[in-house]
């Protein structure tokens, strides 16, 4: 039995309206999930929301609601946008699901019964933005680094995870298993944390005098948990913990998350994994940000990029090519409208929709609508044996961006094929009616596999595409369906019409 693949984006804290950076995380894992599953693998896709904590209360506050009512509201928000748009999950989980305060609360017991949980007396600067004490350390010109505010003085008894325990051990096991996290650069950053004294024991308790909107302590009525130890532990909630069998689809666990929240994921999550006794998750993969006029896009700083606003500008499979094809992984990249219109224009119009069109438009003219007969492979059968086997390996590596380059090369390669050949003059040709055949045979396929491939990343485009060649047989598997020769002779097409219009820029 094959591990099965359950890939998991970071709960979205729900004080504002899905924007572009949520978009393309969950973007990735939609098509990541598509992927594998087309793939023969089992898969499991889990997405939600983070609705306690300080910032909550306050924005419910501002809203005028009981918390309750106001993460209600914001997780069907979330949640139905993302249907919107398409995005296939298994599970939308919140935190305020009553598995998950179990799922917590059992968590949180086990680490305490074990001794790894001190209370203590504690004074120090706290960021509400962070909801999280920081030390002097973690702050720039006395501010902190994400949110650029001074932190607020506090001196308060609660309850300490002996976090720095564990930072040892999980240094020695991260860098013999690099590929725990990645890229390099974030690893390096994570283990720079731990070993130069950034920081210190995790406070996870807050209490309930002050804050009472969050999950209690188990054994202790008088405090909730901190917002970070609740919503971490959703990724163990969603396999069924702490119920038997919930370890065979944790054995798969693959996160995908921002780089502004990579302290919590590597390096309070596997510490908090390695205190309850849990195995550790088989990926953390870590994404830059999108930027506009060199700022980040941020709630605070009001220039988010809405999608629902790109969908309907643009239709949200051009969009979502954009996000995919346009940031590499790991790395800031700059958002601007025009970057989306050039490629809607230049890769989904003009490449992939122009060589569609002109392919059916001759089978059209020169078959009656009909594939014609299959040849030996050529060129083009090559180049699709190459490109299914860049595709997949960039896909296990997380890089949509890779995989979607290599997958327009099959788009070059299949448009250079019709210049090159000029099927218009084998037609004058009586005597060139086999190669006749034999050329657009070829350009049909490569655009069937360039389909197969694509599904995954844009499905509706490519459930078109297919549409317009017959709708081929599908095969039982990925492997299967980009083998040279699944288009049958006799199919009939049909022009439909424009993939993606090109789009006035005047």
């Amino acid at each position: 039995m094959t591990t099965p693949f359950y890939v998991t984006t970071p709960l979205y804290y729900p004080n504002a309206q899905p924007h572009i950076g949520s978009t393309y995380t969950t973007a990735i894992a939609d098509t990541l999930t598509r992927y594998h599953r087309a793939a023969g693998e089992e898969v499991f896709f889990v997405t939600g929301t983070d609705e306690h904590g300080e910032k909550m209360l306050e924005a419910a506050r501002e809203a005028g609601l009981e918390p309750k009512a106001f993460v209600d509201g914001m997780a069907e928000r979330f949640s139905s946008t993302w249907k919107q748009l398409g995005f296939e999950y298994d599970r939308f989980i919140r935190t305020t699901d009553a598995d998950h305060v179990r799922a917590v609360q059992h968590l949180w017991q086990t680490i305490y019964d074990r001794g790894d949980v001190e209370f203590r007396e504690y004074t120090g600067r706290y960021c509400v933005g962070c909801e999280a004490y920081l030390t002097d350390r973690e702050l720039v010109d006395g501010q902190c680094a994400q949110h650029l505010t001074e932190p607020e003085e506090r001196s308060e008894s609660n309850y300490f995870f002996k976090m720095t325990s564990y930072f040892d051990d999980w240094v020695e096991h991260l860098e013999s298993h690099p590929e725990l996290v990645t890229p390099t650069r974030y690893r390096n950053e994570a283990l720079a944390l731990m070993k130069g004294g950034v920081l210190g024991d995790l406070c996870i308790t807050r209490p309930v005098e002050r804050l009472t909107w969050g999950i209690p302590a188990p054994w202790d009525d008088d405090y909730v948990l901190y917002v970070w130890t609740d919503a971490l532990v959703n990724y163990v909630t969603a396999t069924g913990y702490p119920e038997a069998g919930w370890e065979e689809r944790w054995s798969g666990v693959h996160h995908l998350i921002g780089k502004d929240i990579l302290k919590p994921h590597a390096v309070f999550w596997p510490t908090i994994l390695r205190a309850a006794g849990l195995p550790l998750f088989q990926g953390l993969h870590v994404h830059g940000h999108w930027n506009v006029e060199n700022q980040k896009i941020s709630k605070s700083l009001g220039n988010l990029v809405d999608p629902h606003v790109m969908d309907e500008k643009y239709g949200f499979e051009g969009f979502r090519y954009y996000l995919l094809r346009d940031m590499s992984f790991g790395t800031d990249t700059g958002f601007s409208e025009s970057g989306v219109v050039r490629r809607i224009n230049d890769d989904l119009a003009n490449d992939l929709g122009n060589l569609l069109n002109r392919s059916v438009s001759m089978t059209g003219r020169y078959f009656d609508g009909v594939v014609p007969e299959a040849s030996e492979p050529g060129e083009l059968a090559e180049v699709a044996t190459r490109v299914a086997a860049d595709v997949d390996r960039h896909v296990r590596e997380f890089s949509t961006q890779r995989a979607l380059t290599a997958l327009w090369e099959l788009v070059s390669a299949g448009n250079k094929y019709v210049d090159a050949q000029a099927p218009w003059k084998l037609a004058k040709e009586p005597e060139q009616r086999r190669e006749l055949e034999r050329v657009l045979y070829d350009v049909l396929e490569s655009l069937r596999i360039t389909a197969v491939l694509l599904a995954p990343f844009l499905p509706g485009t490519a459930a078109r595409i297919l549409g317009s060649l017959g709708d081929p047989p599908t095969a039982a598997t990925l492997a299967e369906a980009t083998r040279w020769g699944g288009l049958p002779a006799g199919t009939s097409t049909q022009v439909i019409p424009a993939l993606f219009p090109r789009i006035d820029t005047d």
